[in-house]
């Protein structure tokens, strides 16, 4: 019959005559549609809320599920707290299983805190319900996003440790806990960013672990390594002055700290900028005067802007300090033979003679140390021999540099 006095009224609509009554019906069928539908869900949401109440938590939710994937439902309240008793009621069964020490998957029982919580965030953006009473019950479950957080980092598994992290982190701009100021009262929240900063530089991801840097960087306990977190990703997206400023800020809070000094050190000096690598050489020296690093630091400088003497002096105190570190007594031998190359040959033989005797005994010492570093000692040891008239150690030199 329907099909029927379609097609009549199809006809009809050529002048406009039946033109109404095909809205009408149109409208018709799209209300019965939409009845039967809801007399659908109407049902299956009585029947999940059935499961609910005997704790069949899986049966429910295989109900619920799919009528969330429907974006037509994506606002309904009353599924999301059907929703949010499934999730609630599993977390409760997990939390009896690991209270009585029975068999319970840990990772399993975080992820089902975390769910819960975006639940009622999601729930308490839909309904004008009671925010205080759910507010509270979360807030209590909450700490299990920093602890699932740290279960995650303990088990190497950075992703799902960033995850949490931020989860928990995310709480603080959330409506539902308005009320409990987490960002200036919660004091796991600057741990929380530094395990989320960490997890994100595990990752290699430059964009993760710079996201909550300056929550992290409130963890004073480990704002070095902060720190060094932040210079890394820097230095991953190419950002040369950000990671330059990074390790100035390093460098100025922790000048001990082994990353800052020799990375800052090594900008300066690959950019020819030799007074400013002095100048950090000298601040690290105020700190500790007898560290063998900032001091070959500094030799290494001055025989860089050609100030000899004033290395090799630092040079000789670094091998009073420990006769076995190699570097020191080729800056030393170095300084020597630049010492030589000054001089007028000609006017000057004595001295020049004298400076090459005094670098022969450190770059044989050096060439002792380190045997396989032939392209540093080699030629330094040719032009020795070279000039100071020393036949049988010049040939020795000569065949090994052919070779």
């Amino acid at each position: 019959m329907i099909t029927f006095g379609f097609s009549i009224m199809t006809k009809k609509c050529e002048g406009n005559v039946w033109l109404p009554m095909v809205i009408i019906f149109l409208i018709f069928h799209f209300l019965f549609l939409t009845s039967s539908t809801a007399i659908a869900q109407r049902k299956e949401l009585s029947q999940a809320r059935t499961f609910i109440k005997n704790k069949k938590f899986d049966d429910a939710e295989k109900l619920i599920a799919p009528l969330l994937k429907d974006s037509a439902n994506r606002k309904n309240s009353r599924l999301w707290e059907a929703l949010y008793d499934i999730v609630h009621g599993k977390y409760a069964q997990a939390n009896e299983r690991l209270y009585l020490k029975q068999k319970q998957d840990t990772a399993a029982f975080f992820a089902l805190a975390r769910r819960m919580v975006s639940v009622a965030e999601t729930l308490d953006s839909l309904t004008d319900h009671d925010r205080k009473s759910n507010s509270s019950e979360q807030h209590v479950h909450r700490v299990n996003l920093f602890n699932g957080g740290i279960y995650f980092v303990r088990k190497a598994k950075w992703k799902e440790a960033y995850d949490y992290m931020e989860s928990y982190i995310d709480c603080a701009r959330q409506p539902l806990f308005e009320a409990y100021h987490y960002d200036s009262l919660d004091q796991r929240m600057p741990q929380a960013g530094y395990w989320a900063t960490y997890s994100g530089y595990r990752l290699h991801d430059p964009v993760l672990t710079l996201r909550h840097r300056e929550l992290a960087l409130r963890d004073s306990s480990k704002a070095d390594f902060t720190l060094q977190f932040i210079a890394e990703a820097r230095l991953w997206l190419k950002d040369n002055e950000l990671y330059l400023q990074t390790l100035q800020e390093g460098f100025r809070r922790y000048p001990l700290f082994p990353y800052f000094f020799p990375r800052l050190f090594d900008v300066y000096t690959s950019r020819g900028e030799y007074d400013r690598a002095l100048a950090v050489a000298d601040s690290a020296l105020a700190v500790s005067d007898s560290s063998q690093l900032f001091l070959f630091a500094k030799s290494t400088t001055l025989l860089a802007m050609g100030r000899y003497a004033e290395s090799i002096k630092i040079g000789e105190k670094i091998i009073e300090l420990n006769d076995s570190m190699p570097e020191p007594y080729f800056n030393v031998g170095t300084a020597y033979i630049n010492i030589a190359d000054r001089l007028d040959t000609r006017r000057e033989r004595k001295l020049v003679k004298q400076a090459y005797q005094k670098a022969q005994p450190f770059m044989e010492h050096y060439r002792a140390l380190r045997p396989d570093e032939k392209q540093k000692w080699g030629p330094a040891l040719y032009r020795i021999y070279l000039n100071l008239n020393m036949g049988k150690q010049f040939d020795e030199i000569d065949r090994l540099l052919k070779q």
